[in-house]
């Protein structure tokens, strides 16, 4: 990073870390779902990972966030979706759900100082 470059923010962070924990999950799914659900949660969150990283950058975040918000709860879905067909382990269900909420949580506060900067 550079001297005079802001740290990217926490939740971009954490939301990297969670794409890194889950993309190998997703290449481990059988085959009858890694193309159709697992390809979904990748999409999902690789698209997350974007529109917080868009939001670090932009001057009008609040869109940014919004979108944000909205796909966290798709992850969740699929996450659990994951979970229910055996994809996922409990444990690693558990901990991917965790993780999601501190994103969740994160991407929410930044967008209500966001809402207040305007």
């Amino acid at each position: 990073m550079k001297k005079n470059e802001a740290p990217m923010p926490v939740a971009v962070l954490k939301t990297y870390d969670f794409a890194l924990w889950i993309l190998p999950k997703v290449e481990r799914f059988s085959r009858a779902y890694r193309f159709t659900l697992g390809e979904r949660l990748t999409n999902q969150t690789l698209d997350l990972l974007e529109s917080l990283v868009e939001a670090s950058y932009s001057k009008d975040k609040e869109d940014l966030l919004m979108r944000a918000n909205r796909q966290v709860n798709g992850i969740r879905f699929s996450l659990r979706l994951a979970k229910d067909l055996k994809l996922l382990g409990l444990d690693s269900y558990a901990y991917g759900a965790e993780r999601l909420d501190e994103v969740g949580r994160m991407a929410g506060g930044w967008l209500k100082s966001a809402k207040g900067a305007v």
